[in-house]
């Protein structure tokens, strides 16, 4: 970090070179996207500013400041870092004293700070957000001053055993802070003035801005707070606190940046080996608030957010990195930078001249906007466990089961205060959801795995022996023959037999709660079948769960964890939760719309496996898709185009297929049962006895709809 020298001869050498580092038409959309944003009131102004192979493109927008009295964003404009202060003091200054033998990463805090009341939290465990701490310091009630507020911190107890679950807490970095000052003997923000900024030539960046020159260029926050640190707890705590406190300007972080791209150490990952969310030395890499990342930036990036609007991402893979600062919260509050991190990251991805970008698998997809709506594995953990408490528990879940963060279900259950995870019962595709075979049983975490689409298909007496309860947390996606939901009433039939509880902790519907579409069930049940329910069934899990109770006279001791925050018409990620494939096939909200109408043509038809598009394409090697497309006509919120595909699995695999694919184009509208009953008349009326329409039965389960289908009139 005290390279400061050659960095900047680095940069003017390659200032001056006549190769572009930038798009000049992308950065066009840059601007746009900023310029959009601020006319839409989601923020005053900000700074930008990216760096490519030493190239500078930077650039102010808007207003620093709307009241009482209207001022222009300058480039030299001193923000309010907010939680930025984490990467940018915090972490550099025990990463600083790890270098130096003086702090270890994996020694408990407790080494450092003996008042501290739990003694199993490391250094990496705050560092990585996994202390298993709540997000903050109770603010009730009018206490004041640095020591009061780290000795609250001290006393704090972990929610989740530490090492398990992300979960990101100011705390964290409120103790940090405190090691800073015990272990070197200087307050946070002297020692990261004299071992960070001082090397880096980083004159514009401290706490404390109230100086009169510097008040005039400071953008002012919520209710016009200039120069005093936004964040309540480090306001309380005189706004020097390991967690927020920081003021900087773009060109200071540049420089904070620049260094850390070219020694990137902080950015590696350090996070505990079984914890799901990726974290680095401070920097997040992989988690809910990653999207400054956006779409195209790789794994192995990383960067944060503020608060307050701010937000960096730093991409050595591609020698690049982009800040923009902003004051978002001026002068309300009630502004957002949300949208905008992950819109930016994707424009300035596209504007480095000469990069390109491999797809980057994401294990969570997590979602910008929406509501706040809690699946039921949120509502326990905020319960504090309450209705597990005590228990021995066989938990049913595969890698849909998630919380809001990302964490697996399974993670949070096993880390859990008085509560013992003692089996896990796997579904269809396996408790990581990649199988489309047969499941075997195995053990994971040291606890055995049952295998619930195996040998049998429901738990045996043996494996619930000594269990208090069943616990299911895994995500249906709205369709009668998606066979978790057959899952889960065969595992209420066995948690009645053995007498035990069975709790489910519900989630949304994924396609909405207020649509129910195409015949009910008739015949005899199945595992496609388990109960009498039309194809789009319109209920979540936990309502499944007390219907098959109640319809099926299961004599159940049955809890529901019920969703909170969620109306029937919203989709998931209108409801603001992440989405996770719940099977291999299922990977997008898209193909959970169109799978109730398209997945009834699955044994008759390729409708898209073994592509990269599953249910959002369909076809055959005699279909002609303009011919298709022609005969279907028009169809409810669904638009076609003729396509040709050769599939890699299932039917026709290997075969050149022509078909169409399908473009959802107004979800309110959409009928995904009807698209597909009209799409299977549309083929009896064009091929005859060359489409197999009898091969829909085993999922249709309804002869009054089928034999429309056969006379071409189904749908209509």
């Amino acid at each position: 970090m005290r390279r400061i020298l050659p960095i900047l001869a680095f940069l003017l050498f390659h200032c001056a070179s006549s190769s572009p580092a930038f798009d000049a038409a992308r950065l066009h959309d840059v601007d746009a996207q900023i310029e959009t944003a601020i006319a839409n009131h989601k923020l005053p102004g900000g700074v930008l500013w990216i760096e490519h192979h030493g190239q500078v493109y930077t650039r102010a927008y808007g207003n620093r400041a709307l009241t009482p009295n209207v001022e222009a964003m300058t480039e030299d404009t001193i923000f309010d870092l907010a939680s930025i202060t984490k990467v940018v003091a915090t972490a550099p200054s025990i990463h600083r004293l790890v270098e130096q033998g003086k702090v270890m990463l994996d020694a408990p805090v407790k080494t450092y700070l003996p008042e501290m009341q739990d003694a199993t939290i490391t250094v990496r465990h705050l560092l990585t957000h996994t202390s298993g701490l709540r997000p903050s310091l109770d603010l009730r009630g009018d206490w004041s001053g640095y020591d009061e507020g780290i000795k609250r911190a001290t006393q704090e107890v972990p929610l989740n055993r530490p090492g398990v679950v992300f979960r990101y807490s100011d705390i964290n970095y409120i103790l940090l802070g405190e090691i800073v000052h015990r272990v070197s003997g200087k307050m946070l923000d002297e020692f990261a003035r004299d071992e960070i900024f001082a090397p880096l030539d980083m004159n514009e960046t401290r706490f404390h801005r109230t100086q009169p020159n510097d008040v005039a260029r400071i953008a002012p926050t919520e209710n016009g707070l200039r120069g005093l640190v936004h964040d309540p707890t480090s306001r309380r705590m005189g706004g020097v606190a390991g967690h927020a406190g920081l003021f900087s300007t773009a060109r200071d972080l540049a420089k904070f940046a620049r260094s850390v791209m070219k020694h990137p150490t902080l950015g590696e990952d350090i996070t505990p080996a079984d914890v799901a969310v990726r974290r680095a030395f401070g920097f997040d890499i992989d988690s809910n608030y990653s999207r400054p990342r956006g779409d195209l930036f790789p794994n192995g990036s990383f960067g944060h957010t503020g608060w307050t609007g701010g937000f960096v991402w730093i991409v050595p893979q591609h020698d690049a990195f982009y800040l923009f600062l902003s004051n978002r919260v001026h002068p309300d509050g009630k502004g957002s930078v949300v949208a905008l991190q992950g819109a930016l990251g994707n424009a300035v991805a596209r504007s480095l001249a000469n990069e390109t970008y491999a797809p980057v698998p994401r294990r969570v997809g997590y979602i910008v906007g929406g509501a706040d709506a809690e699946s039921g594995i949120d509502v326990l953990h905020a319960s504090g466990y309450a209705a597990l408490r005590g228990m021995k528990l066989g938990v049913i879940t595969n890698q849909s089961g998630i919380d809001r963060y990302g964490n697996p279900s399974l993670d949070l259950l096993r880390s859990a205060p008085g509560v013992t995870v003692a089996a896990i019962f796997s579904p269809e595709h396996g408790i990581r959801g990649t199988k489309d075979e047969k499941v075997e049983d195995e053990m994971l975490f040291g606890i055995p795995v049952y295998s619930l689409y195996g040998e049998r298909r429901k738990p045996s007496r043996e494996q619930l022996a000594n269990l208090d309860a069943l616990v299911f947390d895994i995500q249906d996606i709205g369709t009668r023959f998606y066979t978790y939901i057959s899952t889960m009433g065969l595992a209420m039939e066995a948690a009645a037999d053995a007498r035990i509880k069975f709790i489910v902790l519900d989630r949304v519907n994924p396609i909405g709660g207020d649509v129910v579409e195409g015949p009910v069930l008739e015949g005899d049940t199945n595992f496609t079948g388990f109960h009498p329910l039309p194809v789009r069934h319109g209920k979540t899990v936990g309502e499944l769960a007390q219907l098959f109770r109640d319809e099926r006279k299961i004599d159940v001791d049955l809890t529901v964890i019920p969703v909170r925050g969620w109306s029937r018409e919203q989709w998931q990620d209108e409801a603001g939760l992440p989405w996770v494939n719940p099977s291999p096939n299922m990977r997008s909200l898209n193909a959970a719309a169109l799978y109730p109408g398209i997945g009834l043509l699955e044994r008759a038809i390729s409708v898209g496996r073994g592509t990269d598009t599953p249910f959002e394409i369909l076809g055959s090697p005699y279909i002609d898709g303009a011919a298709l497309i022609r005969e279907v006509g028009a169809l409810p919120g669904v638009r076609l185009e003729p396509v040709r595909f050769t599939p890699t699995a299932s039917i026709h695999k290997g075969e050149e297929c022509g078909g169409v694919r399908l473009f959802i184009t107004d979800r309110r509208a959409l009928r995904s049962v009807t698209v597909g009953l009209k799409i299977a008349s549309a083929l009896v009326r064009l091929y005859g006895e060359k489409f197999p329409v009898d091969e829909m039965q085993p999922l249709l389960r309804d002869q009054e709809t089928l034999e429309k289908i056969k006379r071409g009139a189904a749908g209509s």
